[in-house]
């Protein structure tokens, strides 16, 4: 009876032995699991953050960021040259809106590895084109010429030329945020194309109207 009871005591103590031994392995295969699939994930989510835009993203923001940097040029001027107050404010419109949509879009060349433009470098964009060989833009930007002969006027002239030469610009945006609808992927830059789309269209509309009414 004695050699019986210790049989069985150590038949129970294999089993439990046992138990432990395979819930051990299990632990170990899980930990390794978990940590397989954390050492994964970034390296996951940071190929699919590179992959979620293309070269019509990269061309839509490069390309951008100087044309907004001329407009604000053109926007500051008219706060010391503009006559009509409606001008004044369009103006400061103007850069309100657009200095933080180059920033916004010098982000995304940063997350992009992609360099933007030259001429947007110091984080305005197209700020003296005095110096650029750029004198005749068909996207509807401003070239030496163009900001030399602004820079010249005051007064009701100005307001004239400024409204003429912004409405021309605004025009060129549009086009830059329409291809980037056609062609774009990445989600932000398609939200903010069409952003852009919207609110230079009404504002084009204003200018012409605001130009009618001062003679132009």
């Amino acid at each position: 009876m004695k050699r019986t009871t210790a049989r069985l005591t150590g038949i129970a103590g294999a089993l439990v032995a046992g138990t432990l031994l395979l819930a051990g392995c299990s632990g170990d295969d899980s930990d390794a699991t978990s940590q397989t699939s954390t050492s994964s994930g970034p390296a996951g989510a940071s190929t699919s953050a590179a992959a979620d835009h293309n070269d019509a993203d990269v061309a839509f923001a490069s390309d951008m960021i100087p044309h907004h940097g001329s407009a604000i040029v053109m926007a500051q001027m008219a706060q010391d040259q503009a006559a009509d107050q409606r001008v004044k404010d369009l103006a400061a419109r103007i850069e309100a809106a657009q200095d933080p949509e180059i920033e916004t879009m010098s982000g995304w060349l940063a997350d992009w590895g992609a360099a933007s433009s030259s001429a947007a470098d110091d984080g305005m964009g197209g700020m003296d084109h005095g110096d650029s060989d750029d004198e005749g833009m068909d996207d509807g930007g401003m070239g030496a010429m163009d900001t030399d002969a602004l820079s010249g006027m005051s007064g009701a002239e100005f307001d004239r030329m400024f409204l003429t030469m912004m409405i021309e610009h605004h025009r060129g945006a549009v086009e830059m945020a329409e291809t980037e609808l056609s062609n774009g992927r990445n989600a932000d830059a398609i939200t903010l194309a069409e952003s852009i789309r919207d609110s230079q269209n009404a504002e084009i509309a204003e200018m012409e109207q605001l130009l009618t009414e001062l003679g132009g």
